[in-house]
């Protein structure tokens, strides 16, 4: 039985935790080769080695162009063409209104906005010699479709990505490159446990908390995520382009 993404090669940038490495977990089990990039070498180097054989490590910033430069001229060396990218590559801190800071909103919007469109831009010449047809993932949240306290910031940027999404599927019209958004709900990785601060104690409260919002009755893995992911860089899809894809338990459907 043929694998679904084999022979496709796919890039997942912030690829070395959470999401980011189930979903280069997943491309890779499917038959790509992946890229992913990271900031820091040491975590890069495990996640390579935890993905296996078909997985090639950047050390990349995606808020620096030239970061990106070079994880391009690297994939178009290697092999010529991009089939899959999951700009996953993001973050963001919590803070109310009145705590909001300059710092704040010119990192969170760094890393959340500037650094996807020019994570898509840049791989715009390799995504058109794609085998047959390429898909760009975005990725989304909850949290750009309903209020969050402490976390306007981060929710005005995942609004803005998926309107990005909307608009660029009109820009790249008739090239067969599909960008769709995919949108977790909260999700058991280091990123979300650590919103709570190091106590271990607020931690499992900050889970035990939005358990209780979600009506499938369980945090979600980024496993879950994973699955959508492969599903969005496949052929299976092959008609599917501009949806926002929620995997969010329904916290955002009841």
């Amino acid at each position: 039985m043929s694998k679904q993404l084999e022979g496709k090669v796919a890039v997942v940038t912030g690829g070395t935790t959470g999401i980011g490495l189930a979903a280069a977990k997943a491309f890779a089990s499917e038959g790509a080769v992946v890229y992913i990039t990271g900031r820091r070498k040491p975590e890069l180097d495990a996640a390579v080695a935890a993905i296996g054989p078909n997985a090639i490590g950047v050390q990349a910033d995606s808020t620096k162009l030239a970061d990106l430069d070079r994880l391009y001229a690297e994939v178009g060396e290697r092999h010529g063409h991009l089939d899959v990218l999951y700009a996953n590559a993001g973050g963001g801190t919590m803070a109310a209104l009145g705590e909001l800071t300059e710092q704040h909103v010119d990192e969170t919007f760094e890393r959340n906005v500037k650094g996807v469109i020019f994570t898509v831009q840049k791989a715009l010449p390799l995504l058109d010699k794609a085998i047959s047809g390429a898909s760009v993932i975005l990725a989304g949240s909850t949290t750009s479709s309903m209020g969050t306290a402490n976390f306007s910031i981060y929710s005005a940027t995942k609004a803005a990505v998926r309107n990005l999404a909307r608009s660029w599927i009109l820009d790249l019209k008739g090239r067969a490159i599909r960008i769709n958004t995919l949108s977790p709900g909260p999700i058991h990785t280091p990123g979300l446990v650590e919103l709570a601060g190091p106590d271990p104690a607020n931690q499992q409260g900050l889970l035990d908390y939005l358990t209780s919002q979600l009506p499938i009755g369980r945090i979600g893995q980024p496993e879950d995520i994973a699955k959508a992911a492969v599903y969005l860089a496949s052929d299976a899809s092959s008609f599917v382009t501009g949806i926002e894809l929620f995997v969010d338990g329904g916290m955002v459907q009841a």
